[in-house]
């Protein structure tokens, strides 16, 4: 054990609590009736009973009762008397059971309060804007704005303990798992794949950027090539995108790197982890291995390749015998290549009026670019109805009705479009509906995988190729041959985690050798040229005897979020930005002299005109 330096051991003598308080707000019980005691802290509440004051003080541990009688004396009286909501004071006095029948069971101190001897005002607080305590929300802008008094509210605090305990709870288990925690650099180099970057201009090298990463995916690929074996790293990155509720420009991320593994090693290794979170944090049992379904099964049955398994309503394709239907609608999507596919609402037609349907049509037409929403309630005597039945043949109507399994009270929702529209539309509806029909219990999480995702996907507007998780993920073994001769076929060494229909952490085993990493980058349209200026270093690196190795990065906001059953991500964060990117508190980003730019070498263009 390393030795205290002598002025530390003197602070851990006075102890650094004790300096002005002897307890916590939280922290006193029965068994410390008729001690001594101060405490600090911030005026939640302050009620005057007939010359007697009474004082919710408030820290982030609880709240404590404090009694100022008149017998007190009259300064601290006077003193008690002109307390405020979020004036920060010291009372000092000894610890009393509450008069019977007075006691707070809300509370874990309501069995006691403090008589106080002594009190003190410590800081003077303006009126705020809003009162931690009060119990409708303030607008999100107010509460960013003055981010301080919104993290005083009960809830943010027990969000931001939930995010330290989860965050305690990870670097534990990796730690007993051999990994070694290994910072990488804030400032590197840019590598345009992707999001945008964050750009930082160099004042000693003109004309020349760091970026801000986007992840740490090829430093802890280096660190493979180095022989660290298990890497984790609790990661700051960033990326210059369209955001929204689960979306900050700047986020945190469990990142993670193994080497001599396969893609089972990697998700067995978070598979263990998600058992000790839900287990230590939420008091759930998960039962190992996780479950998993390919990329191929999640987007037929569910339209997302991050599906919500709390619930079924899986998607149905019609296609083959819709097709065969006068009902140009079905038929026509069915001659130009598209699909007829439909989600069933179990024995609740009866809760869909034509006003609901309306607005669930809407929805799918402005949300995901659908033509429209056919429909059939199912009537009591097993028939189909809706306003298109007379269009749509008996018999066809009978495919339908076996096709979804069909009972009185069903209602049944159908989308005639493109293979993307859908699967995203449905999706939609499908989410939408399980939580407005209450499908699932509220306080339910679902951990499981998706895998073998495509290794590219199609940029039709730029005619090319473009990784679908990122250019150095590896193909199959049994794929390595479609590279070059099939890759839409192609699929990846790949794998995400989904909870509760939000993909949590997402991960792939790398490709491990130059030349498979150049015909990659081939079609990616990557030259050597470029892939030499982008990425020579880890090409480089590859060629010095770089191991078989995989990884994944794990959202650790969007985890808070989901264990903390949120719906909003900027909750989870201390000081998050706005869905315009901005940091209402601190008014960033800001203007900078004239002369910070001149150092950079930068020259900052007048914003054209809007019309």
């Amino acid at each position: 054990m390393i030795p205290l330096h002598p002025a530390a051991a003197q602070i851990q003598d006075t102890g650094a609590i004790a300096l002005l308080r002897s307890h916590t707000c939280g922290q006193l019980r029965s068994s410390n009736i008729g001690q001594e005691v101060t405490l600090c802290g911030w005026v939640d509440t302050s009620r005057d009973h007939g010359g007697t004051i009474f004082l919710d003080l408030r820290d982030r541990y609880g709240k404590t009762q404090c009694v100022v009688n008149p017998d007190s004396g009259a300064e601290f009286l006077e003193v008690a008397k002109k307390l405020r909501g979020e004036d920060v004071a010291l009372v000092k006095g000894l610890v009393h059971a509450r008069l019977e029948g007075k006691d707070n069971q809300k509370l874990s101190t309501g069995d006691i309060e403090i008589r106080a001897s002594e009190i003190r005002l410590l800081n003077r607080s303006k009126t705020p804007p809003f009162f931690p305590n009060q119990p409708e929300l303030p607008g999100e802008d107010l509460r960013l704005k003055y981010r301080y008094i919104d993290l005083r509210r009960e809830a943010m605090q027990r969000t931001l303990m939930l995010r330290s305990q989860i965050i305690k709870a990870m670097r534990d288990y990796f730690e007993q798992h051999d990994f070694v925690d290994v910072e990488t650099p804030i400032l590197g180099r840019s590598t345009p794949e992707g999001a945008r970057d964050y750009l930082v201009p160099s004042r000693v090298h003109w004309g020349h950027f760091f970026a801000l990463p986007q992840s740490p995916q090829l430093y802890k690929q280096i660190l493979m090539v180095a022989g660290y074996d298990r890497y984790i790293q609790v990661a700051r990155c960033f990326r210059d995108e369209d955001l929204r509720a689960d979306r900050q420009p700047e986020f945190t991320q469990l990142d993670l790197e193994m080497s001599f593994v396969d893609s089972n090693d990697v998700i067995s290794m978070i598979d263990g982890l998600m058992k000790k979170l839900a287990k230590d944090l939420l008091g759930l049992e998960l039962e190992l291995p996780l479950p998993r379904m390919t990329y191929d099964e999640a987007v037929r049955r569910f339209g997302s390749d991050a599906p919500d398994l709390r619930f079924g309503m899986e998607i149905v394709d019609c296609t083959e015998f819709a097709r065969q239907s006068a009902f140009r609608v079905f038929s026509g999507a069915a001659e130009a290549g598209g699909y007829i596919r439909g989600i069933k609402v179990d024995r609740r037609a009866e809760e869909f009026s034509r006003k609901r349907i309306d607005e669930l049509t809407e929805f799918v037409k402005h949300d995901f670019g659908a033509k429209g929403l056919a429909w059939f309630r199912v009537e009591t005597d097993g028939s189909l109805w809706s306003p298109i039945s007379k269009n749509v043949e008996p018999e066809i109507q009978l495919q339908f009705q076996q096709a979804f399994d069909a009972r009185p009270g069903d209602l049944i929702l159908l989308l005639a479009d493109s293979w993307d529209v859908t699967c995203k539309g449905l999706n939609g509806l499908r989410r939408r509906l399980g939580a407005e029909l209450k499908l699932y219990d509220s306080k339910q999480m679902h951990f499981s995988w998706v895998v073998e995702f495509p290794m590219f996907e199609k940029d039709e507007a730029e005619e090319r190729w473009v990784a679908m998780h990122h250019p150095f993920t590896a193909p199959r073994p049994q794929d390595m041959q479609l590279l070059q001769t099939a890759p839409q076929t192609c699929r990846a060494q790949a794998y995400d985690l989904v909870i509760n229909g939000y993909e949590a952490g997402g991960g792939t085993i790398r490709i491990h050798d130059s030349d498979t990493q150049q015909v990659v980058f081939d079609l990616l349209g990557i030259t050597p040229d470029m892939a030499a200026d982008r990425f020579g270093f880890l090409l480089d690196a590859l060629r010095f005897g770089a191991p078989p190795h995989g990884g994944i990065a794990l959202g650790i906001d969007r985890i808070v979020m989901l264990f903390g059953g949120l719906d909003n991500i900027r909750d989870c964060i201390a000081f998050p930005k706005t869905q315009r990117a901005m940091d209402l508190m601190t008014a960033a980003p800001g203007t900078v002299e004239t002369k910070q730019l001149h150092e950079l070498h930068v020259q900052v263009e007048t914003p054209p005109v809007k019309n």
